[in-house]
């Protein structure tokens, strides 16, 4: 009967020694549960952060597109504009041209005349 309490007891120290092994490895489990929950925490913190941010960072640049595409808009007009100002010009100079060319006299005797159709011509721009 000592034999069988000797293995018994052999056995139950095992038993305690398997057991404490498994809380060990359980306690170990547990803080690293704890820091991963812990970096978790922090990484959805920084996502929502970061989102947020993004969101800023959207809102401006559609703010700031669409102003650049305003501007695009306007130097396209005034472009525009300023080429039919340059066609406008060429045209007068080569009617002007026309109107003075062979009809006057180098002496500049028919400068005169040439000099009140410019003032009205003037005028009238």
């Amino acid at each position: 009967m000592a034999k069988q309490g000797a293995i018994l007891q052999g056995y139950n120290n095992e038993l305690v020694k398997c057991i404490e092994d498994l809380c060990s490895k359980r306690d170990e489990l547990q803080r690293q549960i704890v820091l991963e929950e812990e970096e978790k925490g922090k990484i959805q913190n920084d996502l929502r952060i970061l989102t947020e941010r993004l969101a800023r960072i959207n809102e401006s640049l559609s703010k700031r597109l669409a102003l650049r595409n305003d501007y695009d808009k306007t130097i396209s007009e005034t472009e525009a504009a300023y080429m039919k100002i340059l066609e406008s010009s060429q045209t007068l100079l080569h009617v002007l041209k026309e109107k003075s060319g062979p009809n006057q006299s180098p002496g500049g005797g028919g400068g005169t005349g040439t000099a009140s159709t410019g003032g009205a011509t003037a005028g009238r721009l």
